[in-house]
């Protein structure tokens, strides 16, 4: 469980980057849960996006993934979702406190 520190240090290096997933019309499968995965293992802090197509909501789309995923919702603004699960073995981020 983050803490609020957490989050806010968390949220602001989401701040700069750029959306790697996309849920469209498809919503979410096995191969979406899979890229998620790898892309969690490899940069621990994934901004998502669910496009204007999709017959499912943010909130609805970013809570599934992140229990799906054992990853943590970091935050939820208009139609893109953070989440974040710590890489075991080379963690990137040095989180506060």
């Amino acid at each position: 469980m983050l803490t609020a520190k957490q989050r806010s240090y968390l949220r602001g290096k989401a701040n700069r980057l750029d959306p790697l997933l996309h849920i469209g019309k498809d919503g979410i499968n096995k191969g979406l849960r899979e890229q998620l995965d790898t892309l969690l293992f490899d940069h621990e802090l994934v901004k998502g996006r669910v496009l204007d197509n999709s017959l499912e909501d943010v909130q609805g789309v970013a809570h599934k993934l992140a229990a799906d995923c054992q990853a943590e919702l970091v935050q939820v603004i208009g139609s893109v979702f953070v989440l974040y699960r710590e890489n075991p073995e080379e963690p990137i981020y040095n989180l506060p406190g």
